[in-house]
């Protein structure tokens, strides 16, 4: 059977070798049928080419005598032109595929493709140090004068040509990557529905945040990601050095709807959003002031092999929640690729809007990074979570098409609400006391002082049964189970035969904000909303840049410095700051800000009776 022509082949030719072959089909046409294919309908053929009179082999010879070449070079032309079309007519020399590395000796070839292996995990240098080293491996392994040397440019384009794809005297982070590639075909991630698989993984932003010491430093982001609508399930910031409760608090963040904050816009909830909100309400009454995020239960978690996903704490929080955990393979980040790219995502369009940001590497630094105005992590973390829900979620993604109308990219917010609506929604509700399982454990004594965990002391009223007592546990010299947040100090947890105790710092009403600092915060925020329509996406989209914009110039100082003169200046009780219930919350919300704050003179005296 003849074989197609390669068209796309053909059109490579240059014009004399394409006008050549087709001057060969027109001789090779008029042999089989007589005629030229140009020829006029009608026309006579030319005896000596007349199917009626001369045959096939007498037409050829005479095409041969015509032409001057020998009957079996027509014949051989004939042939390839009766499988291959024009292409076989074309003279084979002109698109002879010729070798990248050319006339180079195949030792020489081999040392370079040595060499260049070798820099893969070297720092960066210049062609001139991979030459020298070539030879330096040649006449070692060869002798001196065995192997012939090319001259200097050719060598040049020896190493350009077996160098080409490798990065090799370019970016050493891309020449890793470019080598740490599968050598198998890639097959893209899929999932059916919510939560068939979530990917976690952590990495350190490109920010600096201003920590509880006043030091600036980077953080560490930890993120999971759900595959089947790529929406961001839950974000935690940490200071570098992420733990192995940051990951078990994601899962439990992911359980939960994300409740809205003061100040956020009307137009971030979900009964504002494209979700289903009525009939996931039904389902699950937790919907009614919850955010625009979606809530998903994973089946499946894929983790790297990090010490804090690969902990007891995690695995353990995982096994209780009745989660799969699979184990990328070492070295292999194309396993997870869905949330390493969503990392760049979030650089691009997160990070670089906020203030102290470093960019990707010292190249991309400004000046005097460090210096400049920071947030801190609980504000980071504030921006983050509502960026997600105004920016993230709400975006149309390019992996996410819907399949009969493949032009129109969908947000995960879009995503989510078509697979929920086919694969339903099933909620999974956390009690108190799995959250505390969650956290991580310190075994400790229970003295008349109370419980010390970090050089801070806890103590309560409620342990006054127990001071002095063997907990039961013989294994750890009964010694009693306590349960601690390493990011909240406030109060400690502690198992007994007869359930929790609530344990707090003996210090915490000395670091209580006061109440003014809330009241103005909850104030100006509900002023940022006044006027506005939270009924459209338009409004998401204002809402969003108001929100980079806000990321941009940073936390302003001099309130910082007013709220830390106030917080000197007064001590109030917990229960005054922030209300205890969520039916106090939404009183406070209802109530409109006090016009004046009077803090009155600090009386040491006064002070003093207040504590006797």
């Amino acid at each position: 059977m003849p074989a197609l022509e390669p068209f796309g082949l053909l059109k490579t030719l240059s014009e004399p070798v394409l006008a050549r072959a087709k001057e060969w089909e027109r001789h090779i046409v008029e042999v089989e049928t007589g005629l030229p294919p140009d020829a006029e309908p009608g026309t006579p053929s030319r005896p000596e080419y007349d199917p009626a009179v001369c045959s096939l082999v007498e037409r050829a010879t005479a095409k041969a005598t015509e032409l001057g070449v020998s009957l079996r070079t027509v014949q051989g032309r004939w042939s390839r032109y009766a499988q291959q079309g024009v292409w076989g007519l074309v003279d084979q020399r002109t698109v002879r595929m010729v070798e990248a590395t050319g006339r180079a000796d195949a030792r020489l070839v081999a040392a370079v493709r040595e060499a260049l292996d070798a820099e893969t995990h070297s720092s960066t240098g210049t062609r001139s140090r991979l030459i020298r080293r070539v030879i330096k491996m040649v006449e070692s392994t060869h002798g001196v004068g065995v192997v012939p040397l090319p001259s200097k440019n050719t060598f040049y384009k020896l190493v350009d040509a077996l160098s080409t794809g490798r990065h090799t005297f370019g970016s050493a982070v891309t020449r890793r990557q470019t080598a740490n590639r599968p050598q198998g075909v890639f097959t893209p991630t899929f999932a059916d529905r919510p939560g068939e698989q979530v990917q976690i993984d952590s990495t350190p932003l490109d920010v600096m945040v201003v920590l509880d010491s006043g030091l600036t430093a980077r953080v560490d982001l930890t993120i999971a990601v759900d595959v089947a609508t790529r929406s961001i399930c839950a974000a935690v910031l940490r200071p570098v050095g992420t733990k192995a409760v940051d990951a078990s608090l994601l899962l439990a963040r992911m359980l939960v709807p994300e409740p809205m904050r003061p100040g956020w816009s009307q137009s971030l909830r979900m009964a504002a959003s494209r979700m289903p909100h009525r009939r996931l309400l039904n389902m699950d009454t937790r919907m009614e002031q919850a955010a625009a995020r979606p809530v998903i239960v994973p089946d499946t978690v894929v983790i790297d092999g990090g010490k804090v996903f690969i902990s007891d704490t995690f695995i353990r929080a995982c096994e209780r929640l009745g989660v799969s955990v699979q184990r990328s393979r070492p070295r292999t980040p194309t396993d997870k690729a869905i949330v390493e790219a969503t990392f760049s995502a979030i650089n691009t369009l997160f990070c670089q809007h906020l203030a102290a940001y470093t960019g990707a590497n010292v190249s991309r630094r400004g000046e005097r990074v460090e210096e400049q105005v920071a947030w801190t992590v609980p504000e980071l973390q504030d921006l983050l979570d509502e960026w997600l829900i105004a920016g993230w979620q709400t975006r149309a993604h390019d992996s996410l098409r819907d399949p009969y109308r493949p032009k129109k990219a969908m947000s995960p917010n879009d995503k989510y609400t078509s697979l929920v609506a086919a694969s339903g929604y099933l909620p999974l509700v956390l009690r108190g006391e799995d959250y505390l399982e969650l956290l991580p454990v310190a075994w400790r004594a229970v003295n008349d002082y109370g419980i010390r965990i970090g050089y801070r002391t806890y103590n309560s009223a409620d342990l006054g049964p127990w001071r002095r007592q063997h907990s039961g546990h013989a294994a750890k010299r009964g010694l009693w189970e306590v349960h601690y947040d390493p990011y909240d100090v406030s109060r400690v947890f502690v198992r007994t035969q007869h359930g929790w105790i609530t344990v707090p710092w003996v210090h915490l009403p000395l670091v209580t904000a006061p109440f003014a600092d809330f009241t103005w915060s909850h104030a100006r925020r509900l002023a940022a909303q006044t006027g506005l329509d939270d009924t459209n996406e338009a409004v998401i989209a204002r809402v969003l840049d108001e929100l980079l914009t806000r990321a941009e110039q940073g936390p302003d100082k001099r309130t910082n410095r007013v709220v830390g003169r106030t917080r000197a200046a007064a001590v109030v009780p917990a229960s005054a700051a922030e209300p205890e219930s969520e039916t106090d919350t939404a009183a406070a919300e209802a109530q409109p800000p006090a016009s004046v704050m009077s803090f009155g003179v600090f009386d040491a005296h006064a002070e003093a009776e207040r504590w006797l």
